[in-house]
Parts: C-alpha cells; structure tokens; sequence
C-alpha cells in the first residue's frame, strides 16, 4: 500500500487543523492574486495596508501556537512570551538595519543613524555578523532558544510552577523591558529600529515585497503548526499531556519532567522568535513596548478565545482578537480594552474551551441529532 505524505499523516485525525489552515491558504492565495493582479479601481482590489495587515496576523497566530504549545500542552502558562517574540524581533531589526548603509539620514555607511546620534565611534561587538542573512536567521532562532534554556533549567529544576512561574516569566520579560529601554543598551532605547529600506535586497515598500513576506509568513505558521502536531502525535507529546494533568504522577512513574517541559519550551521559544522575525519587517518597527507584560497577557487572551490545547484554536482566536483590535481602536478606542477583558471573563466562565470548543459543541449537537432521526 502507498504510503501517505509526510504532512498528511500528521495532520490525519485533524480535522480542525486542516480546515484552519485551508481557509488561510485560500485567503492568502486570493489575497496575494487581488493586490497583484486585479487593477486598484476594482471591486475586488486588496491593498498593500490589507496585505500588511494579514501578515501581521499571520505572525500573531505563530506567536499564539507557539504559547499554546507549553500552556496546552504541558501546563506551562507563560506570561513572559512576548519576550522570545521581541528577541527574534531585534534580530531581524539589526539584519534590516545593517542594510541601510549610508543611505540613513546622516549617510555613514557603518553605524545605523541612533549610533551616530549617540556619538557612538563603533560598531557594538553584538551587532556583528548581522549582516549576514544565514547568521541573521540563526540568531532570530537562537537566541530566544537560549533564553529559555537557562530561564527554563533554573525554574524547572527548582520545581517552580503554577502561578510562581507565570509570575517570574512576566518579571523576566518586564526586566528585559526596561533594560532594552536604556540608550546605553546600543538598541535604539526607546525609539527602538526603525526606517528599514530593504529586505535581501528587496525594497520593503514594493508590493512584491509585501506579498512574498505575507506568503512566507504563511508557510511558517504551516511549519510551526506541523511541528507542534508532530510533537503532540508522538509519545512525546503523550507524555507531556500527562505531565500537564498529573505532575506529580508522571514523575513517580519514572519519566524526568524536567526535561520534558525544559524541551517544549525551548521549541516553543524558538517559534516565538521567528513570529517575531516575520512581524518587523511587514510593521517596519520594533521598539522596547514589545516587551511590555500587557502584551504577554493579552497573547493568553488570544489562546484562552481561541481555545487552549488544540493548536488551530490559537490560531482562531489570534486573527478574532487582533481584527477585533484593528476595528475598536479606531471606531471605539476608549472601548476596546474594556471589550476585551469582559470578552476574556466571559470565555473564562462560560467557554472554557474557547471559540473552537464552541463549534465542537454545536456540532456534536447536531451529529447526535441526525442520528437520533435515522434512528427513529
């Protein structure tokens, strides 16, 4: 018998998961074709701003999969992930800002124009190599990695959980806040980078630009879904479940938790940087606000809507949450806030499993209900 692909075979008893990423796929498909193609008097015309739009989405939602991995999954509820998202965003702000050279506002083709504001004589050491795409890419990845390697060897091995880590993970990410808000810290201080030209060479206001960055954007939330399902799928990801429901049971039976968790959120870590990465160049900014706890929070809101512990919920509830966001701050911004916590309270008592949960539910409803039919 013909084996299955790769990809199919994990996503064989996903029947969420595939429909998810197919409405993405035709969206962006669509989306790429009608600001491409079709004239801008046309009905069906997308703009370049739409097209932004969507690939901001489409990194909020890897963002979004990536904390669902450790908060579904294992129980890990991080309240510091936006953190591993600002990192890999810096990383690819340093990349897109080594690219200006001399074309910056006071022409040195060296030291990006806040150096040279700053009296800065040199480059900083920890801005070589970026360059250089490959290194670039590496870091984007490496770094959060790292930083969660050790965040996540001390917390771990010191049996830190539950609510004591939620809060260590979001004084980590306060602390880099305002570390990377200082001037001396060689990354913009407050201002942050900004006035990127060109991405490989690529001017980034060409709409070329934008829509192969909206495409790739796409093919990383597939990567990282297909990732996180792999892991799930596997005996791995069965024993990370049960970490998440009986810590304390799994340990007794021999398996190291420790281990087991340090390695999820390392991936997941990962993810976040490269979510990040993706964000910088659509926005065309990354500043210290990045870090901010309030955004972390928020990033909960979104998998909590979405539905935790099903991947494609995150997913959901990213795009319902930031389209939501998009609208109330320029029809009603003095609203939104306000909306958005009643929305997470009213999840929170009534819809435990999110949105998708919802929808799982009402279809359930409605199979029983035609079998009951066929059955009379």
């Amino acid at each position: 018998m013909k084996r299955k692909p790769i990809i199919l075979q994990i996503l064989q008893n996903d029947k969420g998961g595939k429909i998810v990423l197919g409405v993405l796929a035709v969206v962006v498909l669509y989306t790429a074709f009608a600001n491409l193609v079709l004239p801008q008097d046309s009905l069906f015309y997308i703009s370049t701003y739409t097209v932004t739009l969507l690939g901001k989405y489409l990194a909020f939602a890897l963002l979004a999969l990536a904390l669902d991995l450790v908060w579904g999954y294992i129980g890990i509820l991080s309240l510091g992930h936006g953190a591993f998202f600002a990192l890999g965003g810096y990383a690819m702000g340093m990349y897109l800002m080594r690219q200006i050279g001399d074309r910056g506002v006071y022409g040195n083709p060296d030291l990006p124009d806040f150096m040279v504001f700053m009296n800065l004589k040199e480059l900083p050491w920890f801005w070589y190599g970026f360059d250089n795409p490959l290194f670039t890419l590496i870091m984007i990845m490496l770094v959060p990695g790292v930083l969660a390697f050790v965040f996540g060897y001390l917390a771990f091995r010191s049996r830190v959980t539950g609510v004591y880590l939620s809060i260590i993970t979001q004084a980590m990410t306060y602390a880099l806040m305002l570390a990377f808000f200082r001037n001396d810290m060689g990354f913009g201080g407050n201002n942050g980078l900004t006035d990127f030209k060109d991405i490989l060479g690529f001017d980034l206001a060409a709409d070329g630009t934008r829509i192969a960055l909206l495409i790739i954007s796409f093919l990383a939330l597939c990567a990282g879904y297909l990732i996180a399902r792999f892991i799930m799928n596997s005996r791995l990801g069965r024993v990370c479940i049960a970490i998440r429901d009986a810590e304390s049971r799994t340990r007794f039976i021999g398996y190291k938790v420790e281990q087991y968790k340090l390695f999820i959120f390392i991936v997941s870590a990962a993810m976040a940087g490269v979510a990040g990465a993706l964000y910088v160049p659509q926005v065309g900014i990354i500043n210290p606000n990045v870090f901010s706890p309030l955004f972390s929070i928020e990033l909960v809101i979104w998998v909590a809507i979405g539905g935790r512990g099903t991947l494609y919920g995150a997913i959901v509830g990213a795009f319902i949450v930031n389209y939501a966001s998009t609208y109330f701050t320029s029809a009603l911004p003095e609203v939104w806030l306000y909306a958005l916590g009643g929305l997470f309270v009213v999840v929170t008592l009534f819809l435990p499993k999110g949105v998708v949960g919802l929808l799982s539910k009402l279809n359930l409803k409605k199979d029983k209900g035609e079998l009951q039919n066929v059955t009379a």
